[in-house]
């Protein structure tokens, strides 16, 4: 028991840092113009090269973990962050700050897959719902004050407080890692090479076309051609993992409904809401005149209730089965997306927002740890890394995906001219983002998943994956 509260305590901290450095910098963009007379591309670069490699090199983290040690890896990711956040900080120009954050988004990529798969390994499945759910939980604490200490740093001191806000942390976490967790193997005995490569391609391509397209627009060549060698390299991937002995990502997973359903309820999810909160924030401020710190806030009332919720879910779900809270997840952040497209305006009072934000956060975290129990419960424990991996690649995929499209809306209803214009473009928006989250929510209800195996096979699977890494 001892173990295990601490492999929760450090993991849920590892991704509690990860998920709140991607939200603070947003808000510290301007300050960052400031100061380093950083162009508006320069400045979409300080997102997005984190971004990119994040999504891209989630399936390789996990990968390395499975061959080379889950702790090991994980220690090294942390590592690789903490240095990156420190170089960040220090970063004198534009471009040297760019390519810190790409070293930190590699450095996040190895963590957070790990993240779920030494909690995994530490937790018989009987005792795991409310271990996930607390992890999802912090993790939803990281989301509601993201903006939230991005305002408060950027008020109180600069921008490169929110870089140094990681090493102190960073370094009292690496050597508890290294005393409390457990080190346990995937079920690979080599790295897939080639897959590594199909895959990494693939993806960088996808979702470097997806970023290039808020820019420059769906129909640029540059977009055109990216997305199609992306996907080509993508196609290739299925392929050989379809013919070799040993795929780094197994097929065998999406034929089974409760893998699959539970990926397009995360995507969906991610598609819908993260596309949305990106343009609620900007609302916020833009729209109804408040400063970075009051507009995270005023919005931890919607990410607070992840928090408050995520536990409860993670525990019940774990004995009632994660698709129905899945698919109620989904349905109330649809209807809270549509009541706040219902209510948009530029005289909005908060206190009409009130409800829609708790029903949004407490939809979120319906999803969160059932998805993260129903992906865990659908493979074998040694695969727990390479389901883990794919997951979270989908899930970025889906924020990377509703953020273009869903600027797309925008851009062709609205505009930053004035506030009116801005809604123009948000309401259509957030309406799209709802269809989303209600299409993937009847989905979900729609498709029942296979029956859980028994307790015993359960613990089976277990053992087997434990003498797999012990032999790897």
């Amino acid at each position: 028991m001892y173990h295990r509260v601490w492999t929760l305590l450090v993991v849920s901290v590892g991704l509690f840092m990860v998920v709140l450095d991607n939200l603070i910098v947003s808000v510290a963009l301007p300050s960052i113009h400031r100061d380093l007379g950083a162009s508006m591309q320069s400045l979409e670069w300080t997102v997005n090269a984190y971004v990119l490699a994040y999504a891209v090199l989630l399936l390789t983290g996990a990968a390395v973990g499975d061959r080379f040690g889950r702790k090991r890896m994980f220690i090294i990711g942390l590592m690789l962050f903490t240095a990156a956040s420190a170089g960040s900080a220090l970063a004198p120009d534009a471009a040297t700050l760019i390519a810190t954050r790409a070293l930190q988004g590699i450095g996040a990529a190895i963590t957070t897959p790990l993240t779920l798969t030494l909690l995994a390994d530490s937790f018989p499945p009987d005792n795991r719902g409310l271990a996930l759910g607390v992890w999802s939980g912090i993790s939803g604490i990281a989301v509601a004050l993201g903006p939230l200490v991005g305002g408060a740093v950027i008020q109180l001191s600069s921008w490169h407080w929110i870089f140094w806000i990681n090493v102190p942390v960073g370094l009292a976490l690496i050597p508890t890692a290294a005393r409390m967790l457990r080190e346990s193997h995937g079920n690979q005995s080599a790295l897939d090479l080639p897959g590594l490569g199909l895959v990494s391609g693939g993806l960088f391509g996808v979702v470097f076309g997806l970023i290039r397209s808020q820019t420059v627009g769906w129909g640029a060549t540059e977009v055109l051609i990216s997305l199609a060698t992306g996907l080509a390299l993508i196609a290739g991937f299925i392929a050989r993992e379809l013919t070799t002995t040993e795929p780094m990502l197994p097929m065998e997973f999406f034929r089974r409904r409760s893998f699959t359903i539970t990926n397009v309820a995360s995507l969906s999810m991610y598609f819908g809401m993260f596309g949305s909160i990106f343009f609620m924030s900007q609302y916020l401020q833009n729209v109804l005149g408040n400063s970075a710190f009051e507009a995270g806030l005023k919005l931890l009332v919607w990410t607070g209730s992840i928090m408050v919720v995520s536990p409860l879910a993670g525990y019940f779900s774990e004995r009632h089965g994660s698709r129905l809270f899945m698919a109620a997840g989904l349905g109330l952040q649809a209807v809270a997306l549509g009541w706040l497209a219902s209510e948009a305006s530029v005289a909005q009072t908060y206190s009409s927002m009130l409800v829609p934000f708790i029903l949004g956060g407490a939809g979120m975290a319906l999803v969160f740890a059932p998805a993260a129990s129903a992906v865990l419960a659908s493979v074998r424990t040694d695969q727990a890394g390479q389901a883990s991996g794919a997951t979270n690649a989908i899930r970025e995929l889906g924020g990377v995906l509703g953020i273009a499209v869903l600027s797309t809306v925008f851009s062709g209803h609205g505009s930053y001219a004035s506030g009116q214009a801005f809604i123009n473009g948000l309401v259509p928006t957030m309406w799209v983002g709802t269809a989303v989250l209600a299409a993937g929510a009847l989905i979900t209800l729609a498709v029942r998943f296979e029956p859980r195996p028994a307790a015993g096979a359960h613990e089976a699977a277990i053992g087997a994956g434990l003498s797999a890494g012990a032999a790897a």
